[in-house]
């Protein structure tokens, strides 16, 4: 089975921007540190997600095929278009009608979309297949 994706969303182009604080240092995953607790600058996710906004989408994921590269369902994964599919890259694909999100793979000379969850089979591309590569994933927003 397909991994579906809904909900496919692109950027807006005149955004209002939403400055956002970002502290400087790290967060302590151990012990506080109170000495860093001021802020750095001011984080612009549309300049940290979008690289090119006339290329860049996003589309909301459904199923659990990907769940080993963190993709979960309900995220949103921001795709960019101009971003050359390569081998290792996530990408997100239109199969036989249906969109899927894979990890794009070549092992012998065979092309494959390979899932994340050893539940879900691999899919071998062949010259059949009814497919065309939207574009790589290049985040993922998750919700905790």
């Amino acid at each position: 089975m397909l991994n579906p994706i809904t909900k496919i969303l692109s950027p807006c182009f005149n955004p209002i921007r939403v400055l956002i604080p970002l502290f400087n240092g790290k967060v302590a995953a151990g012990f506080p540190s109170p000495a860093d607790d001021y802020v750095e600058k001011s984080l612009d996710l549309n300049e940290l997600l979008v690289q090119k906004p006339a290329a860049t989408f996003f589309v909301r994921a459904q199923g659990e095929s990907m769940l080993g590269a963190g993709i979960h369902p309900n995220d949103i994964l921001v795709v960019d278009r101009s971003i050359e599919p390569v081998p290792g890259k996530i990408v997100i694909c239109a199969l036989n009608g249906e969109l899927t999100v894979k990890r794009l793979e070549r092992q012998n000379e065979q092309w494959h979309l390979k899932a994340e969850n050893p539940a879900y089979a691999d899919i071998v591309i062949h010259e059949e297949l009814d497919m065309v590569i939207w574009g790589v994933v290049t985040n993922v927003i998750h919700a905790v």
